[in-house]
């Protein structure tokens, strides 16, 4: 089988295509420069678009034996990641542009030119398991190392892109394919993960927000208010530096009359105000979400899990689909739900699919559900993002 291997310049995707070749496929390794300008990305180890790990993916590639191009997609990936990115902080929504990148780089522009040019899936260091169902349909599970499993990310794929796709670390931990790449000779077998963000320089997403939304932010300040009372607390420089369930940060002038602290609970980009109040206002019983895409056969009612963050917990969940719309009811609820998050459906280690979330309701006082937090759809800018980059 012919095999194009992703190599991002770190120690997994230099395993995944060592690998990968030593099963016997014909391998091709590609990194892809995503950077309009890779000197303004993350150096080091903090990032996976710069011209260091294009350098190390090269390294890896002649030490493995295969064949070694470099793609640039950098407007690509400025269209469909970066300028999403700021579209959606100012529609006020906090997305992951990780499983953006997934989406709509890595298993579509990717793959779809692999496919044009006769190769026969795309290999990636993700931390993920593929299976056949008994029903013929190509099944993505979690890997065997929960710390390191990335199919939260992955859940935007679909079925014709698993049939695709190729993950070779998903039944390893993270040692063992270190181990492993000390052994095969390969130089990153040291070198760090890749966090954050990698087109955010210094990790500081508020401050890039800043300077990258200019005039399409739809403020520059506002107030801090108490959902109690209504009392302002205190003022910011802009609501995309907030994300609802933020405690550290907020910079109110005195502490609450409990001496509990506050967190965000809602972001009114429009009006410039950010709300807060104590930790158990932030609870989430139900989620709606839009966009499903599902990785095989579409449910109408699953119980199940589902998890919304990255790095996250799984919540025991009744899913309800109605075409375009997903309802979830959430029997643990969850803290911090914010609109633009992905709520990605388990069915116990099998993913099922991902959908976007809109509004989350929150669990009141008394114990009836409150008003959902939902995001502006007009104009707005929003928290913070987590994910991890598979290198």
């Amino acid at each position: 089988m012919r095999v194009l291997a992703a190599m991002s310049g770190g120690v997994d995707s230099a395993v995944a295509a060592a690998r990968a070749a030593e099963a016997g496929h014909d391998v091709t390794g590609v990194h892809l420069a995503l950077s309009r300008n890779p000197a303004s990305y993350r150096t080091g180890a903090r990032g996976c678009c710069t011209i260091e790990d294009s350098n190390d993916a090269r390294r890896a590639a002649d030490v493995i034996g295969i064949p070694f191009y470099v793609w640039d997609l950098s407007d690509r990936f400025h269209d469909d990641v970066v300028e999403d990115f700021m579209d959606e902080y100012a529609a006020g929504r906090t997305p992951n542009p990780c499983l953006r990148c997934n989406e709509k780089i890595k298993f579509a522009a990717v793959l779809d030119r692999a496919l044009a040019l006769g190769f026969d899936a795309v290999a990636t260091g993700h931390y993920a398991r593929l299976r056949t169902g008994d029903d013929g349909l190509v099944e993505m599970h979690r890997a065997v190392d929960h710390g390191k499993d990335q199919s939260y990310v992955l859940g935007v794929l679909t079925q014709d892109q698993l049939r695709h796709a190729l993950f070779p670390l998903g039944d390893s931990t993270k040692p063992a394919v270190r181990a492993e790449a000390e052994r095969r000779g390969l130089l990153v077998a040291d070198k760090p993960d890749s966090h954050d963000i990698c087109f955010v320089a210094d990790g500081d997403n508020a401050g890039w927000l800043r300077e990258k939304l200019g005039d399409r932010a739809p403020n520059h300040g506002g107030q801090i208010r108490d959902e109690a009372t209504g009392e302002v607390l205190g003022t910011h420089e802009g609501t995309y530096g907030f994300t609802i369930g933020q405690r550290k940060g907020l910079r109110i002038g005195r502490p609450a009359p409990d001496g509990r602290p506050r967190f965000v609970l809602d972001i009114e980009p429009v009006s410039g105000t950010v709300t807060v109040g104590p930790r158990e206002r932030l609870r989430v019983e139900r989620i709606d979400a839009f966009r499903p895409r599902w990785c095989g056969t579409v449910p109408d009612r699953l119980e199940g899990t589902v998890q919304l963050r990255a790095h996250g917990a799984e919540h025991r969940a009744v899913v309800h689909v109605a075409g375009d719309d997903v309802r979830i009811e959430l029997l643990d609820p969850a803290e911090g739900i914010a609109p633009g998050q992905a709520a990605v459906v388990y069915d116990g280690t099998r993913v099922v699919g991902s959908a976007t979330i809109t509004a989350a309701h929150r669990v009141a006082t008394d114990g009836a559900t409150d008003g959902p937090t939902d995001g502006p759809t007009d104009e707005a800018a929003a928290g913070a993002t987590d994910g991890v980059t598979a290198r």
